[in-house]
């Protein structure tokens, strides 16, 4: 398995309700329903990655991510989740509440544009950036919203999301404790498992939860 979709993986909780967004070929769900008893489903909207899932025996719709999760039902899943995928979308903020609408906790994942490789590029040459996490150029690129980590934070800062656990990588998908306080700097991707919104002051709060440190 892919070393991202491992990383994932070991978010998910044995027996879990997942709804994987933008699945590919269903690699992620086929290894966690035979190796944690996942009960999941898949959302493609490319047909060649619909028929991998078919083949591999993996649950998967057909749906386009920007028409909106509107078919599926609050609290339908335990964990939705969507890979390297945010960027890509025309509303992600809007994106982001439909997950935890319908999921518990949501994992998110997406490539930094703050990268030292990326400020160094656009401060160097004047044009926008290209690297081994972001490799199209600017004509072609699926990307068109993309963001740095601290820029993810702040938004999930204003919506009162609790990040349960974040993962940051290197470029080679190794987890490196000792560049969070640069994490923004020198980390390509991150991992970002997210719980509902915290309740405003004056409202009743809810259960509490367990937090898993964030690392």
């Amino acid at each position: 398995m892919r070393p991202d979709l491992e990383i994932i993986a070991a978010l998910v909780n044995p027996g879990a309700r997942v709804l994987d967004l933008g699945c590919g070929s269903g690699e992620l769900l086929k290894w966690l329903a035979a190796e944690k008893g996942v009960n999941g489903y898949g959302i493609e909207n490319d047909p060649k990655e619909i028929s991998a899932c078919v083949r591999a025996g993996v649950n998967v719709i057909e749906h386009d991510l920007d028409e909106g999760l509107g078919r599926f039902p609050d609290s339908s899943f335990d964990m939705v989740v969507m890979t390297e995928t945010l960027q890509a979308v025309a509303s992600p903020s809007e994106l982001i509440d439909e997950m935890l609408r319908i999921g518990q906790e949501c994992v998110v994942t997406f490539p930094n544009f703050g990268h030292w490789r990326c400020r160094l590029h656009l401060a160097a040459l004047g044009r926008m950036p290209v690297a081994g996490h972001l490799p199209h150029q600017w004509y072609d690129t699926p990307n068109i919203h993309l963001c740095t980590f601290h820029d993810f934070e702040r938004l999930v800062t204003a919506k009162r999301l609790p990040i349960i656990e974040r993962h940051v990588v290197n470029r080679d998908y190794r987890v490196q404790g000792r560049l969070n306080p640069l994490r923004n700097l020198f980390g390509t991707i991150a991992f970002y498992r997210l719980g509902r919104a915290l309740p405003c002051e004056g409202q009743a709060p809810r259960a509490p939860r367990l937090r898993a440190p964030v690392t």
